[in-house]
């Protein structure tokens, strides 16, 4: 794996000295950028199936997970304790001790930011849930709802902001960390920022790291917006 981080496209330096960047010290070369933008479809589009898969499993897991805690309360200790030893790991060290037994690539990075992702969503998850007021249930059981149609009719529903809220979280958090993927061979921009790493120029840096922010205040931007449509009470009391 070093000798394919090392392994760096011949092009990229050769590319790069347009419009004299190296010989003029540029830190940020707009010519470069619009003869080169290509580059960085693919990888755009590997990071954006990173964090993709592994939001959306950490969601399903935790979810899972979450609905089993708030329906057996010995639960929620031990889940809480096993999510929070995976959330410490230190990434890099998580994905070369995935090496042995997935591979490298996107599998074991995917597997990684998925474990990451667990503990912020079950904690909203569990907190939302434990914060729908008792009146609120007891006023469902007394109309006779069943324990499932008061979960998913009333609980579920009255927990949804610090649900998304727990999403929003482990989604920025994790466009971040998938950067790391380069790593486990698993693709993504952060295969741009090592093949752009060069104390001389720093324009594929720059570009690379750039995409990851815009793409977290997109993703951050269209789960606030989600969150508002699932609770439009919220709304109405921040107008009031």
């Amino acid at each position: 794996m070093i000798e394919q981080l090392a392994a760096v496209d011949q092009s990229f330096f050769t590319d790069r000295s347009s419009g004299n960047c190296i010989q003029d010290n540029k830190l940020f070369c707009p010519g470069w950028v619009v003869d080169n933008y290509d580059r960085y479809v693919d990888p755009t589009l590997q990071h954006l199936v990173l964090v993709g898969s592994a939001v959306a499993g950490g969601f399903l897991i935790a979810f899972g997970l979450a609905i089993l805690a708030h329906r057996h309360r010995f639960l929620q200790t031990p889940f809480l304790a096993g999510t929070g030893i995976l959330y410490t790991i230190p990434s890099i060290s998580f994905f070369f001790l995935l090496l042995p037994i997935t591979g490298r690539g996107s599998l074991t990075a995917i597997i990684a930011l998925t474990a990451f992702n667990l503990q912020i969503i079950f904690r909203n998850i569990t907190t939302g849930l434990r914060n729908v007021p008792p009146n609120v249930t007891e006023a469902a059981r007394g109309i006779g709802l069943t324990r499932s149609q008061i979960l998913w009719q009333v609980e579920i529903p009255l927990a949804m902001p610090e649900i998304i809220a727990g999403l929003r979280i482990a989604t920025v958090s994790t466009v971040a960390l998938a950067t790391l993927a380069v790593f486990a061979n698993g693709g993504g921009l952060g295969t741009e920022i090592v093949t752009g790493s060069n104390i001389t120029f720093k324009t594929g840096i720059i570009v690379a790291g750039s995409i990851a922010v815009i793409m977290a205040i997109v993703f951050d931007g269209v789960l606030l917006l989600v969150g508002k449509l699932l609770a439009p009470w919220k709304r109405k009391q921040a107008i009031s």
